[in-house]
């Protein structure tokens, strides 16, 4: 559930609350509501949620539970906190939900197609995955990997595709048309300004989340199998750069860029790639078409380009 649209006169609920010592019980079953909730506990004073209609009902029917329980509850809907503005309370809420996709991501990796109940273990980790989803209010960075975790072990790659990932020449991918999947982001939108720059100068883009309508294309960071994509802890950006040979120091300066920014590891300590990605996230949010967003994230990445000594 992402917040696209809060309300401008008070921005985020708060709860506030006490119960009798002797309530113990009732006190647990309370936080456990919170924590499903998604709220984020502001030190000692009580927890917070964002503004919105489903948010305030829950608080609310908290509230009355509370007072049910011989306790004294509030739900305030305050515009601002002093020490805490809006972009980092946000990020706070992010970081919330990072250890929840983390795990996810782990159990996914963990279940095996072959084994028995596979497809019951899957249908619990996507109900798990739509769980978080839900209170992921501000869209954590590892809200896409997690996704693509699930993609993948619903739709394993045969080991003969998996095998034998070497060079490729360049002359074999002149003038062809490429396809990524809709929305790009820092991975997609990067490796397209490689694509053009250093492999294919007359390429075409399209975007479909289906290859198969378009078997004429090369796909790149697509969910299925073939094309260029995430190969081992490589994303799609580094993958193209060893397959094609491309050794630029430039490019690998923004390749560790990029991959810090899609994988959120941390692996390079690089933030320039993490800056672009909110840039694209603004434009996606405020409706841009996608071959509006390649464009102007192919000047965003050949700016950064330049920009390297």
């Amino acid at each position: 559930m992402s917040i696209t649209n809060l309300k401008e006169s008070a921005l985020w609920l708060l709860l506030i609350f006490s119960l009798p010592s002797k309530r113990t019980s009732e006190r647990v079953g309370i936080w456990r509501k919170l924590q499903r909730y998604g709220t984020l506990a502001l030190r000692n004073s009580g927890y917070v949620l964002p503004n919105t209609p489903v948010n305030q009902e829950r608080l609310e029917w908290l509230a009355t539970a509370i007072r049910g329980f011989k306790g004294e509850a509030s739900v305030l809907q305050v515009q601002t906190i002093d020490d805490l503005p809006f972009d980092v309370l946000k990020e706070r809420f992010r970081e919330e939900r990072k250890p929840d996709y983390a795990a996810l991501i782990r159990d996914v990796k963990k279940l095996k197609p072959s084994a028995q109940g596979f497809s019951t273990q899957l249908t619990r980790m996507k109900r798990r995955f739509e769980e978080i989803a839900e209170i992921d209010f501000f869209e954590s960075s590892l809200k896409a990997q997690a996704e693509e975790s699930l993609y993948k072990a619903e739709h394993p790659v045969p080991r003969e595709v998996r095998a034998g990932k070497g060079r490729v020449s360049k002359m074999e991918y002149q003038n062809r048309t490429w396809i990524t999947r809709p929305r790009p982001g820092i991975d997609r939108v990067s490796s397209a300004w490689l694509i053009n720059r250093f492999i294919d100068a007359k390429a075409g883009f399209i975007f479909d989340s289906n290859p198969k309508a378009h078997p004429e294309a090369v796909p790149f960071d697509m969910y299925q199998a073939g094309g260029f994509g995430h190969e081992g802890e490589k994303c799609t950006f580094e993958t193209l750069c060893a397959r094609f040979g491309l050794s630029d120091k430039k490019v690998q300066l923004i390749g560790q860029a990029i991959h810090d920014a899609d994988l959120d590891d941390e692996k390079f300590g690089r933030t320039e790639g993490i800056t672009i990605n909110q840039i694209l996230k603004g434009w996606a949010k405020q409706g841009l078409p996608d071959d509006e967003l390649l464009e102007r994230g192919i000047s965003l990445i050949e700016g950064l380009y330049h920009s390297i000594a």
